[in-house]
């Protein structure tokens, strides 16, 4: 058996899967088949996630009776919301959804991984209170109380109710809905493939959720959406960027936004983002800011474009979200809320025939070394 390292594991075969499916070189994303832009134009949040967990667009009464199971699931207990009002408040909700989520498999213990009707109580109960416990702590750290999910809304438009309940406009309704689908699954990135190995355990689908949530609150995954809109802001006006970003090139920076591990070319998810953020300045106003984020993609275009560096997803993600007035601090939390899908498909899909992840190390340090009594070290 090789013993050869390969850093982040690139390249390296983890698992089988029909759940998505990418070709960087052409930027194409497809869930079970379908292709991401196909998805966004006609789906909605509750197909694509019907489709990613049971492999097949659903039927009408299918997808009416896996709507209601989500509708009927969508409340926390008092003890989660007492928990949640435990919490500091200044503390990132990321850390808030993370211990939400293995509390509710603390409420709800499986007896039976395989028990079809217990898997799909976890699932439903897991896509549908995350974002309860998000808006939650958000209006509680704000000084507020929580606002009761409404059943007469969609997945997207009841969590933007939550949030400051107000209703939103149908095209903001779509575009959160739009961008949940988008961010719902992403083959074996860092926070699926957390876990698949704690899946492959044989843990809870609680503890699976909890553990993925923990690896996307890092900068590198799922927090780099904060950090992208962040650095926007931190340009003056459309007239300086090109001298900050060509600076930033030339001191071979890290611009938020752009490249991506996989993505030699544009992300399909940029563009249908880039088109919800002016459906959006329909309704709510345009902002400077999007025309500063379209020249550092043209400026990234021109001067990285050979390298394979074009935007990803985050370059244009907090501008859609920002339109929405949603602080920068949910833009994690909302990727939590679409990806919960995919870590519970790649959940399901793992179990069955399932191996403990056991991978090899190359080791490097000595063999065989003389214990040394503390006084002589």
């Amino acid at each position: 058996m090789s013993k050869e390292w390969v850093p982040g594991l690139e390249g390296i075969v983890a698992a089988e899967s029909n759940i998505s499916y990418i070709d960087g070189q052409a930027g194409v994303l497809e869930y079970r088949g379908f292709n991401i832009k196909t998805l966004a134009e006609h789906c909605t949040f509750e197909e694509a996630a019907y489709l990613l967990l049971e492999g097949q667009l659903p039927k009408p009464q299918e997808l009416s009776d896996f709507t209601d199971g989500l509708v009927a699931n969508r409340s926390v207990s008092d003890s989660v919301i007492g928990m949640v009002k435990s919490f500091p408040k200044d503390g990132h909700p990321m850390k808030a959804i993370q211990a939400g989520c293995a509390v509710l498999g603390a409420e709800h213990p499986i007896a039976d991984l395989h028990d079809s009707g217990e898997a799909s109580k976890a699932i439903a109960r897991l896509i549908s209170q995350m974002p309860t416990i998000i808006a939650a702590f958000f209006r509680i750290r704000n000084g507020q109380e929580p606002i009761a999910p409404r059943s007469d809304l969609s997945h997207a438009a009841n969590f933007l109710y939550m949030i400051d309940g107000e209703e939103p406009h149908p095209v903001i309704a779509k575009t959160m809905d739009v961008a949940l689908i988008i961010h719902m699954e992403h083959t074996m990135n860092a926070s699926t493939f957390t876990g698949r190995v704690v899946a492959s355990t044989m843990a809870d689908p609680y503890a699976v959720v909890s553990s993925a949530i923990g690896s996307l609150t890092g900068p590198l995954h799922g927090g780099a959406n904060e950090r992208a809109l962040a650095n926007l802001r931190t340009i003056p006006g459309l007239d300086q960027v090109d001298e900050l970003i060509e600076g930033k090139i030339q001191r071979k920076e890290k611009i938020m936004g752009l490249g991506h591990r996989v993505y030699k070319t544009k992300d399909p998810r940029a563009t249908i983002l880039q088109g919800l953020v002016e459906a959006v300045f329909e309704v709510k106003g345009s902002t400077p800011i999007y025309e500063i984020a379209k020249r550092v993609e043209s400026i990234a275009t021109d001067k990285l474009g050979h390298k394979g560096i074009y935007p990803n997803v985050d370059l244009y993600c907090g501008i859609v979200y920002d339109r929405r007035v949603i602080p920068s601090y949910l833009f994690t939390p909302i990727i939590a809320v679409a990806r919960v899908v995919g870590w519970l498909a790649h959940w399901k899909a793992q179990i069955i025939g399932n191996r403990i992840f056991r991978p090899t190390q190359a080791y490097t340090g000595g063999h065989d070394l003389p214990y040394v009594a503390p006084e002589s070290r």
